[in-house]
């Protein structure tokens, strides 16, 4: 019989497997700064990826005019629409700003795989070797979609090169999709991850996200086995062996705790904090319920990062970056795009954008493209942001946030003071109230107390003099915010 305390034991449960997935690191009052530094990722990468990625157009076609109508028979992408808007990042200003990934999500390959059981893209609308060689001649490169698995007709076909089977490396587990699911415990499952990044590799690819990694992503009904982890494993280990530099993102919002967080750390370069942030079903691209949401699993995360102790290896990856087109096509205030863009470079995350780039707006270009925006990011790169909140120094979630990125060895850090506007739900904190309001903090609680700071704002360019013991200050309405530079003496 269904009962209320049926459902509450239900209830706690759930929350039982989520704290499990997901662990909090303890609440912190402030106290000492200890100051969080970036290393190489085990793919070997220095910086987060910049660029452009396609799914934000896919997830919301009424956002994209020139997004195709019809592909097969279906709404989607095709080669002569990703070149449109990658073409965009070889602008000189954005190319000369970094933004040289070109992303391809989903749809990019045929439901089949070749005569050797690899992914292959699907000739009607990509070709892949093509696709790559034009945009490498132009200075950019190319990323690919993946998710676990492969589809089961490759079951009876062999790895190249052998005479393995590629059934025998399978579980016993098919989706609803038709998609077969390796055993990493069977020698040969590398194997067919080896060629298979071999065959990318020889195309010219450069990234490679892998969604749907269990545990943690949303596979509700698709039938996909609970620990997919070693996917992450046998993809790095295959990179490794390929001799070329590939990066490896994993998705989305997968467990951190172990003993994934472990494996995530050895064999991906970037991590989502997050599930998509993208707003289906709509004509604009996001909303800032989602950007709540985001904003405090990044927080979650750093903190994991802080309790860990030593240099972050694995970035965040806080999903793509929706700041290139004017509100009524973003879905979020031009202020509060000025925000998106802060925490996304504060937090080092991946700068995906995945606006509709060829009709960028002159707020989009200044965002990513200004000296001040790639004097933090490469700033922050080095020195992912943490929160140290007014009034105490915390790190909790709160609806007026401060953070800190830095100091470096020279005094220089960047602080970031919000208003993220009244709770709509999934921010963590308790809605303190409407409209403006006042976010001050002190440079003591930001862990910097001791010396004199000018704060340079990164947009607007004014500056501040901060006095030894002083605050930083700014009235912000909602969703609104101030990212400085600050330099000490």
């Amino acid at each position: 019989m269904f009962t209320l305390a049926s459902l509450a034991f239900a209830v706690s449960l759930a929350a039982a497997a989520e704290e499990n997935c997901w662990p909090l690191a303890p609440n912190s009052t402030g106290g000492p700064l200890t100051v969080l530094k970036a290393a190489k990722t085990p793919n070997g990468f220095s910086r987060p990826e910049k660029g452009w990625s396609s799914w934000g157009i896919q997830a919301t076609p009424g956002t994209t005019p020139s997004y195709p109508l019809e592909e097969l028979g279906r709404r989607g992408i095709n080669q002569d629409f990703i070149i449109q808007q990658c073409s965009v990042l070889a602008d000189p200003d954005i190319r000369t700003a970094g933004y040289d990934l070109c992303h391809i999500d989903g749809g990019w390959y045929q439901d089949n795989t070749d005569e050797h059981g690899r992914v292959v893209y699907n000739p009607e609308l990509f070709d892949i070797p093509a696709l790559t060689e034009y945009l490498h001649g132009i200075g950019l490169r190319l990323g690919i979609y993946q998710k676990p698995g492969v589809s089961c007709d490759a079951r009876n076909k062999t790895i190249i090169g052998t005479n393995v089977t590629i059934g025998s490396t399978f579980i016993d587990v098919v989706d609803t999709n038709g998609n077969c699911y390796f055993d990493y415990d069977n020698p040969n499952t590398q194997l067919w991850h080896d060629e298979q990044i071999k065959l990318w590799a020889s195309w010219g690819v450069d990234m490679i996200k892998v969604d749907y990694v269990t545990p943690g992503s949303n596979t509700e009904g698709s039938g996909m086995p609970a620990n997919l982890s070693g996917t992450a494993i046998a993809y790095h280990r295959a990179i490794e062996k390929s001799g070329r530099q590939i990066r490896l993102d994993i998705s989305s919002d997968v467990c951190r705790s172990e003993p994934y967080w472990s494996i995530w750390s050895r064999n991906a370069d970037s991590i989502r904090v997050d599930t998509d942030i993208n707003s289906y079903g709509e004509n604009v691209f996001v909303g800032m319920w989602k950007v709540q949401r985001t904003i405090e699993k990044y927080r979650q995360f750093v903190n994991l990062q802080l309790m860990e102790g030593g240099p972050v290896r694995l970035r965040a990856n806080l999903d793509q970056l929706f700041v290139g087109n004017p509100a009524n096509v973003t879905g979020v205030t031009d202020a509060q795009r000025i925000t998106l863009m802060s925490y996304w470079i504060g937090s080092s995350s991946n700068l995906l954008l995945g606006s509709d780039i060829k009709n960028i707006d002159r707020l989009g270009r200044h965002l990513i493209t200004s000296q001040a925006s790639l004097d933090a990011s490469e700033f922050c790169s080095q020195y992912p942001m943490q929160p140290r909140n007014p009034g105490t120094g915390s790190n909790q979630a709160m609806q007026l946030q401060a953070w800190i990125s830095g100091p470096d060895d020279k005094g220089q850090a960047y602080a970031l003071l919000t208003n993220l506007g009244p709770s709509q739900g999934d921010g963590g904190y308790a809605t303190i109230g409407t409209g403006a309001q006042l976010v001050s903090i002190t440079l003591a609680d930001l862990g910097l107390a001791g010396a004199r700071y000018t704060a340079t704002d990164v947009w607007s360019g004014n500056i501040t003099a901060v006095e030894k013991g002083g605050s930083l200050s700014a009235v912000l309405g909602e969703g609104e915010s101030r990212f400085l530079r600050l330099t000490r003496g």
